[in-house]
């Protein structure tokens, strides 16, 4: 997971200013979500310990309700079109009856303000409303994709990279003042496990993560093959 500047976040998406939180089809090939997992994030996005990330949808517009934290989230607009609740919801029915691929998902997590991790890419697997108290709001699950690892150990560690809690992430990004603990880099940075995981190490306590950039990511990984 490589932490990146909103900046670079567009540069990536070449040249979208992806404001959105839900992004339908933005790219030919792929869609866009926004998320975080900080406690006063507007929606409750939650990543579970095997990765999956249960995505909340998104209210109806501020011109349509003052109050949109008691009315429903919508599956369509007024005049009747898709909302990206409801482009999201379409696709994943479609796919759990067969009817196309899983749509494959690029996630972008906030860490703090212009502060983002590039969370890779998901396939959309499942959407089901839930009410939450007051009102029902759509939630849609985001299972991680690892088209590239071929070694079991590589592939728990970066599951496990992916899961590692918004606070913890925040946390030791604010400790390590946004440098590598190795060089003083801020740039090309990724959160990285001190212990594996696959060799017992947390990710959720700050003290066994830590900042790298990624030369020295990778001269890590080589010491523990």
């Amino acid at each position: 997971m490589q932490i990146i500047s909103y900046n670079q976040l567009v540069i990536n998406e070449d040249g979208k200013q992806v404001q959105k939180g839900m992004n339908f089809g933005i790219q030919k090939s792929y869609s866009i979500v926004l998320m975080s997992t900080e406690k006063n994030s507007p929606y409750n996005d939650e990543i579970f310990d095997d990765g999956v990330i249960e995505y909340e949808g998104h209210d109806v517009p501020k011109n349509i309700s003052t109050d949109k934290k008691s009315v429903d989230q919508p599956i369509s607009s007024p005049r009747g079109t898709l909302t990206e609740n409801g482009k999201f919801y379409k696709a994943a029915e479609n796919y759990k009856k067969g009817k196309r691929d899983a749509a494959k998902i690029k996630v972008y997590r906030k860490i703090r303000p212009g502060i983002w991790v590039d969370m890779g890419f998901y396939n959309l697997v499942d959407a089901y409303t839930k009410h939450d108290g007051k009102r029902n709001v759509f939630k849609f699950l985001l299972e991680p994709t690892f088209e590239e690892m071929k070694e079991d150990a590589d592939f728990v560690d970066l599951l496990h990279n992916r899961s590692i809690p918004g606070e913890v992430q925040r946390e030791v990004y604010e400790r390590d003042n946004g440098k590598c603990t190795k060089c003083g880099s801020n740039e090309n940075l990724h959160f990285d496990h001190i212990l594996p995981f696959s060799k017992g190490g947390s990710s959720k306590v700050t003290s066994n993560i830590q900042l790298l950039c990624a030369k020295h990511n990778l001269q890590k990984g080589v010491k523990f093959i």
